[in-house]
């Protein structure tokens, strides 16, 4: 999901149908807690952006991504502090939004400016956020569902492009889950 998010973003980029590119993803772990980080704002930031910038150096080349980064091409930006902004001619990507909260979900969907794209992704089987919270792309989904304009793609088993074994692993944890719904 991230890498061909970060593929479209990167094509929007090189065609000029866009000036920047902003990434950003929710700062929540899966399962442990890691406590506080060291350092200042974008060395906090790194490790949950850590599969995104994998992705835009396979995708770009290391010394590229660099470059678009010191001149702002690319922006790295916290989800908690998108507040009050608004991205023009910008590629938004928000990945792992299942982690978002449905405050944080809105408050993102509403910095889009003219010209430009938002792209989210996430995995609905995979929330990390503390029982009970709600998941921002599960509500979001439902709600804006009709709007024209807007799409969801579900990806499949048969899509995962990683080693055989996962796939084995996904099938073996959708079994799980269905039986585990079937006992009384």
């Amino acid at each position: 999901k991230t890498y061909l998010a970060v593929a479209l973003a990167a094509a929007s980029l090189a065609e000029k149908r866009v000036r920047r590119i902003v990434l950003t993803r929710p700062a929540v772990e899966a399962g442990e807690r890691l406590g506080f980080l060291p350092g200042d704002l974008e060395q906090k930031v790194n490790p949950y952006l850590r599969p995104v910038y994998d992705a835009l150096y396979d995708i770009l080349g290391y010394d590229k991504v660099v470059k678009h980064l010191e001149r702002g091409v690319i922006e790295i930006a916290p989800l908690a502090f998108m507040r009050g902004r608004t991205l023009n001619d910008s590629f938004i990507l928000l990945d792992e939004a299942q982690n978002t909260t449905p405050e944080q979900m809105k408050m993102f969907l509403t910095r889009m400016g003219f010209h430009s794209k938002a792209v989210i992704t996430g995995d609905v089987t995979q929330i990390d956020l503390p029982a009970g919270a709600s998941s921002g792309l599960v509500q979001a989904r439902q709600i804006l569902r009709d709007i024209p304009g807007i799409c969801f793609f579900d990806f499949t088993k048969e899509d995962v492009v990683r080693h055989r074994l996962v796939q084995r692993v996904v099938e073996a944890y959708e079994r799980f889950e269905a039986e585990k719904r079937e006992r009384p």
